[in-house]
């Protein structure tokens, strides 16, 4: 017995000091520490679910301190007070705000506060009143959103029936009238330009061939720039006077623009004429002895009376100094029976043939 005593003494000492440390972790850790507390009530308007006495409280997300006590209000049942302990330099005002929080994926409650807009404490607060619905979790708020549709769906359901009725009668119409919506989309997109584009027809300028061998050389080195032109010319469609629009031209463009079209068309008829000396675009050489600038003043179709392709170019040739050689002015048109893009073509090859020749032979002439 006297050997055995000194072992109980001791292990009773350790059972009693483990005692102590756990109570004082539970006690610091529930507590929040030594620091002094102030007590604030809290009252609830409605169900807390989950949320125990242990609980933490948050103030900005910032645990502030836990839940003391949790008690039903007896002469109004839907209520339900806490009480709450925090740090005493939280700054609870009158009007900070009270609500439950579901922290984590288990989803425990914690009770949050939010500063109000007061910037000094207007005295003691000895009740924080929670905001309506503030125990009301997500699933409870789930339910509560699909009963007021359920609601809405039953007062309307007269409404909502004649309306899907009508929206069946409209479907039976369309149903019955495709081939004339059909109708009016397509005339719809035509009218706007929409739909799938229509394919377009180009149409070249054909440089005379036959020219003949070359009876005099071109002197120095020509060059022939990009014709200028008004801006109505800088254009690949066929141009009418009057102006009007004709179908047979709709979906017909020239290979280029007038401008570049002639200037290519000019150079290849001078290749045509003496490869060997014939002129080149100003971009394809260095400086020059000679250039020959054209202006384009009518290249279009007339339909006052007989249709005609009619085409007026003005020629200068130009040394390298600025100073004008010589100057002309060519014109020609070429009447046909139809105003129909093929023999608009013909029209044009034969009058811009006439002219190719003749500046031809003026340009060599002046050089």
């Amino acid at each position: 017995m006297e050997t055995r005593a000194p072992f109980v003494v001791v292990g009773a000492f350790v059972l009693a000091a483990i005692g102590a440390v756990f109570g004082f972790v539970y006690w610091l850790h529930n507590t929040g520490g030594l620091g002094p507390r102030a007590t604030y009530h809290v009252q609830f308007d409605g169900s807390v679910p989950g949320l125990l006495a242990g609980a933490a409280v948050l103030f900005n997300g910032i645990r502030v301190g836990e839940v003391t006590e949790l008690g039903l209000v007896p002469d109004s049942p839907r209520r339900v007070n806490a009480t709450i302990s925090v740090s005493s330099t939280t700054p609870v005002r009158s009007d900070t705000k009270v609500g439950l929080e579901f922290q984590g994926l288990t989803g425990v409650p914690v009770i949050a506060l939010e500063g109000g807009k007061l910037l000094v404490n207007s005295g003691e607060v000895p009740t924080l009143i929670a905001e309506p619905g503030a125990g009301q979790g997500m699933t409870q708020a789930a339910r509560d959103a699909l009963r007021r549709v359920d609601s809405v769906l039953a007062e309307n359901a007269e409404p909502l029936k004649s309306t899907i009725a009508n929206l069946q009668i409209f479907s039976e119409g369309l149903a019955r009238n495709t081939g004339k919506l059909d109708s009016i989309v397509a005339g719809l997109e035509k009218m706007t330009g929409g739909g799938t584009p229509s394919q377009k027809m180009t149409y070249d300028l054909r440089a005379p061939q036959n020219l003949g061998p070359a009876s005099k050389t071109i002197k120095g080195q020509l060059a022939i720039p990009e014709p200028t032109a008004v801006a109505m010319l800088e254009t690949q469609r066929f141009l009418f006077s009057p102006a009007k629009d004709h179908a047979g031209f709709a979906d017909a463009l020239w290979a280029d623009s007038i401008p570049k079209l002639l200037q290519a068309r000019l150079i290849e008829s001078f290749e045509n004429y003496d490869i060997a000396h014939a002129p080149l675009r100003v971009a394809d050489i260095g400086q020059t002895d000679f250039q020959l600038l054209i202006d384009v003043r009518r290249f279009l179709i007339a339909t006052d009376s007989e249709p005609a392709a009619e085409i007026g170019l003005s020629a200068r040739i130009v040394d390298k100094n600025g100073k004008v050689i010589a100057s002309r002015l060519f014109e020609d048109s070429q009447k046909f029976d139809k105003v129909e893009a093929p023999a608009a073509i013909a029209a044009f090859n034969d009058a811009f043939g006439r002219i190719a020749k003749d500046m031809i032979a003026w340009t060599v002439q002046a050089l």
